[in-house]
């Protein structure tokens, strides 16, 4: 049942100037001070204070939440996992660099001190766009005067025979410590049966030449440095990383200077790269490619594509190009002034009318451009429109070796590089504990050659081939 306004809490202007009173009603308390300037929220009219969901913890959600938390607005932030995770660096969770708790932070945590931000742990079911509300299924809907639709995406499998059932993938922390789990298991196994490396135990197939599976491989065979060392009855030089891209580029979207540097320091490292070739199917400890070759391997990892979350079909607004939400230039669906998509889901384009790319720094430039213009709608302004600022992009290839287009038309390969990427996701990580963890085994890491979280967690990973599989996660930027 929807809540009345003569449920709300209500303040007049005069209490306003001084007090605020918790969302749900209990004693008054004082406002803190935002960063700049004191921090109001107070119903602009006297009146109650309008109510925002936004679904999704991911970065476009959380981005709109800090910007709304700031607003005299009430906000409820609806997901199925009740923490944030900073994508960008689950890989290194799924090759034991970091422990899950330093890339992730619990919901409630980052807004704990934000009394008109709360949290529903619960799944979306459905969104009455008429009635403004969000159907979930744990507890009552949740009504709203404003909604940000920020779920996310899920893994693209192309509609390849076996990949959706054989493949891995890297979307949550529980299949970042999955992947982990399953690559120790595959040492374990070669070291009790030898015979299975030849059958595949060995060979660990990524396919997707993007950032995420360039990272991914070569974060791999840094970590195969770190094993030889523990296995001492097993031959650890008999690992493969084989990474696969459809296309005949590495990294598209970089210069050819950049991709061409990526490749070299690959090879360099061990990585088999194999660039036009393409996988047809995936079966039990096999991947066949177009063209009949097979190859035999217990690991095929899936970093090859994302589409929209099933939401954007099932909440029933235009959708445009990739199944993507239809938005206007302000990121509003055109029949929804009172509706915000934003990430992955939202269909937007700039400018020229050329589609935005499915990034992390994307979506939180939306997520805060969105939370900012719902403080304009309930001051009875116009929204602006969306503009991106590009940073550039980057991805790191190993220890000393990472490739960095920033803006301004500043390049970065090699140890410059990999400095320029180690700054700015040591920055972009939310949470200062977060923050001096992760500088920690960074520095651990680099001085020891040693990574600390080489622990199987998960008890199926003894028993099987292979984890569960999941989605994705989203194309970073700097």
């Amino acid at each position: 049942m929807a809540t009345s306004s003569r449920d709300r809490p209500s303040l007049t202007t005069s209490s306003c100037s001084s007090w605020v009173r918790r969302p749900a009603g209990g004693p008054l308390e004082r406002p803190r001070r935002a960063i700049f300037g004191r921090r109001d929220l107070c119903p602009y009219d006297g009146g109650v204070r309008p109510r925002v969901v936004v679904i999704g913890a991911g970065f476009g959600g959380i981005g709109a939440a800090t910007r709304l938390a700031d607003l005299p607005v009430d906000t409820t932030i609806v997901d199925q996992r009740n923490h944030h995770v900073f994508q960008p660096l689950l890989y290194q969770v799924a090759t034991a660099g970091l422990a899950p708790s330093d890339i992730a932070l619990p919901v409630r945590g980052i807004f704990q001190d934000d009394e008109n931000v709360d949290f529903r742990w619960a799944t979306v079911e459905r969104v009455d766009l008429g009635q403004r509300l969000v159907h979930v299924d744990s507890g009552p809907p949740l009504p709203y005067d404003y909604l940000i639709v920020a779920a996310g995406s899920q893994t693209r499998w192309f509609g390849i025979p076996g990949v959706e059932e054989h493949a891995l993938a890297m979307k949550t922390l529980e299949d970042a410590t999955s992947l982990r789990g399953h690559i120790l298991a595959q040492f374990e196994r070669a070291t009790a049966e030898p015979t299975e490396i030849d059958e595949g135990a060995l060979t660990f197939v990524i396919v997707g030449g993007g950032p995420t599976g360039v990272e991914l491989a070569g974060a791999l065979v840094e970590l195969f440095e770190v094993l030889d060392r523990d296995f001492h009855h097993l031959d650890v030089t008999r690992a493969r990383v084989v990474l696969i891209e459809a296309t005949e580029h590495l990294l598209n979207g970089f210069t050819e200077k950049s991709q061409r540097s990526a490749i070299d320091t690959l090879e360099a490292r061990g990585v088999e790269v194999r660039l036009g070739q393409a996988v047809d199917r995936a079966g039990p400890g096999r991947v066949h490619f177009k063209g009949g070759e097979v190859l035999a391997t217990n690991t095929l990892i899936w970093a090859a594509g994302i589409q929209p979350a099933p939401l954007a079909e099932e909440i029933g607004i235009e959708r445009g190009q990739g199944g993507r939400i239809v938005v206007r230039r302000d990121l509003r669906p055109p029949a929804y002034d009172n509706v915000f998509v934003v990430g992955d889901l939202a269909g937007a384009v700039d400018h020229k009318g050329k589609p935005y790319l499915q990034m992390a720094s994307v979506a939180l430039q939306q997520g805060h451009f969105a939370g900012r213009q719902i403080g304009r709608l309930v001051r009875g302004r116009r929204p602006w429109k969306f503009r991106y600022i590009d940073y550039g992009e980057m991805a790191t290839i190993g220890r000393n070796a990472a490739v960095a287009e920033l803006a301004f038309g500043i390049k970065l390969r090699g140890v410059l590089g990999w400095w320029a990427w180690l700054l700015v996701h040591l920055v972009r990580l939310a949470g200062f504990r977060n923050r001096l963890s992760v500088l920690f085994n960074w520095a651990w890491s680099y001085i020891r050659y040693d990574r600390q979280a080489r622990i199987i967690v998960h008890p199926e990973d003894r028993g099987s081939h292979r984890a569960p599989a999941s989605d994705i996660g989203t194309r970073h930027q700097p």
